[in-house]
């Protein structure tokens, strides 16, 4: 895809737990109260807030990590609210951090630093910029703050007016750009002044990053990126588990040629915030470019433990689908068959879409389960997902009928189609499986030359994909032409098409198997392949003879 190389308390007594939750019980009361009162004035104002905001915000000691950031505040629920909105924050749970920092406000309705808090949650982060509807908000926050400005620590007051350069009362999306380079500005001024205040410091990595496109490769050598990578590696340096520090790292080195250079920190991110499922996600990111697929898949799986267990009060569902998707993608890479299928199932009971489902089950050659799905997705990609695996199998299955017609809709979709996934052109995608599924209609019918030049075409189109966490497809379409350059004879060129594809997506199974049959073709032997194949199949629950099903 991709001309770069893809590179991972003491148990308390029962009578104290009870008192603990008493005061739990009061504090959440007080704040609840407290909360009708200044929903009220809020309305007055007429701006906005989600539903949410009528209801108490919980403290949820279970799902936090260590982290605190001591304010001037001598209450200790404002304290203990404001360093969980910051941990949130930091896990990108905007909403929720929104709320804990409102409630750390209601405790101490004189706490400037409070306010600071939600107006800075309110503003723009890696995932989204700041909408018309969270303006209003963050520029009400901030002024409650500069309100009290005088009742706050030097450390505190300047932090405060950092921000307010971010935030103006009439808010237009065209021209943000210019109150996100003020911001930077005067946090890199802030991050001078306090070098050893480890979060100060990383938001002023995190204005850096906001002015960055989100999306793409990035080149090592650019300037911006040194700067920023400089910046963040400059906290970990100090603190490798820095919950907010590592988080923007992995994501600026994971379009790197070197995502490695997260892998240190990464190895303590998962649990630095237990109950937040986007940061025990995180790690991943590192791990399947490296091509840590198992690895990713228990970063995943505990993420996906977090989402459920929110319903319980330990955990905060952060992305769920994300986490389920990425699941999915590691553990067919990895050819872990049961955890992929799982996940790609309970992805499709959370938004409806069977797509990956199908594709999973194609991956490990279970066509009759294919068969057996009978709701097709929405979306016109995903719809094509699906009626390539339920092609493939019907091929498999002996239907060789319906799996041409598959084939013939997917080209004349792949020729037609405007539509977009995510951050790809839909045909892309569509001609990949096109390919894909016109080679295996040829395998099958014993012309194999023909099969390889549709399985060249399905190449020709998977390359034009940009990059993307998770890649759109639990598969490469050279785990096809690999394959069949095998059974051509064709060892040299089969050897190319694994290693081309170990570069993007390293220490896969399909790839491993496929290169080290090439290899013993060729009477030659790779003590790489062969540790990477022996370790791959430590986790994998498949045998295989072929690269693909």
């Amino acid at each position: 895809m991709t001309p770069f190389t893809k590179k991972q308390k003491t148990n308390l007594a029962i009578d104290d737990e009870r008192e603990d939750s008493m005061m739990h019980k009061t504090r959440t009361s007080t704040v609840f109260i407290a909360a009708l009162f200044f929903a009220t004035s809020l309305a007055a104002q007429e701006i906005e807030y989600p539903d949410s905001f009528a209801e108490p915000m919980a403290l949820f000691p279970q799902a936090l990590g260590n982290f605190h950031f001591p304010i001037s505040s001598d209450d200790e629920t404002a304290q203990a609210y404001f360093d969980q909105g910051f941990q949130l924050m930091y896990s990108f749970a905007k909403t929720d951090a929104a709320r804990s920092f409102r409630a750390s406000h209601l405790a101490d309705p004189d706490c400037a630093i409070c306010y600071w808090g939600e107006a800075w949650a309110w503003g723009s982060y890696l995932n989204g910029a700041m909408t018309t509807a969270e303006a209003p908000r963050a520029y009400a926050a901030l002024q409650q703050a500069l309100a009290r400005i005088e009742t706050a620590t030097q450390k505190e007051a300047d932090m405060i007016r950092a921000l307010a350069v971010r935030y103006v009362e009439d808010f237009d999306p065209e021209t943000r750009r210019q109150q996100d380079e003020a911001y930077a500005q005067a946090m890199g001024e802030l991050a001078d002044k306090y070098p050893e205040d480890l979060d100060i410091v990383t938001l002023y990595g995190d204005a850096l990053f906001l002015l960055e496109e989100r999306r793409g490769y990035r080149s090592l050598e650019d300037p911006n990126v040194v700067r920023l990578h400089g910046v963040l590696l400059s906290v970990l340096e100090k603190n490798i588990r820095h919950p907010g520090a590592c988080h923007l790292l992995v994501h600026a080195t994971e379009s790197t040629p070197n995502p490695e250079l997260a892998a240190p920190c990464a190895r303590f991110l998962g649990a630095s915030i237990p109950g937040a499922s986007h940061i025990n996600h995180m790690p991943s990111h590192t791990w399947n470019e490296m091509g840590l697929w198992h690895e990713a898949v228990r970063s995943n799986t505990l993420a996906w433990h977090s989402d459920q267990k929110a319903a319980i009060g330990e955990g905060f569902a952060i992305y769920p689908t994300h986490n389920l998707t990425m699941l999915y993608y590691a553990a067919s890479m990895g050819g872990e068959s049961a955890a992929a299928i799982q996940a790609a199932k309970d992805l499709a009971k959370l938004n409806r879409n069977t797509a990956m489902w199908a594709l999973a089950l194609v991956r490990f050659g279970r066509f009759d389960e294919v068969l057996q799905l009978t709701e097709a997705p929405s979306g016109e990609i995903n719809q094509s997902m699906f009626d390539f695996a339920r092609g493939y199998a019907a091929l498999k299955e002996g239907d060789t009928v319906s799996a041409e017609a598959s084939r013939d809709a997917l080209w004349q979709l792949a020729e037609s189609t405007s539509a977009r996934f995510r951050f790809h052109d839909g045909k892309d995608i569509v001609g990949t499986l096109a390919g894909i599924l016109e080679g295996e209609i040829a395998w099958q019918a014993g012309k194999l030359e023909a099969a390889a030049e549709a399985f060249r075409t399905a190449t020709e189109y998977y390359g034009r994909l940009n990059y993307d966490e998770p890649e759109p497809l639990p598969f490469s379409p050279r785990h096809w032409l690999g394959a069949v350059y095998l059974e051509l004879g064709a060892y040299d060129n089969a050897l190319e098409q694994y290693r081309r594809d170990l570069s993007e997506h390293p220490h896969n199974i399909w790839a491993l198997y496929g290169a080290q049959r090439a290899l013993s073709h060729l009477g030659q032997r790779d003590s790489v392949i062969d540790q990477d194949l022996f370790e791959a199949r430590n986790f994998a629950d498949i045998w295989l003879n072929s690269s693909r099903f």
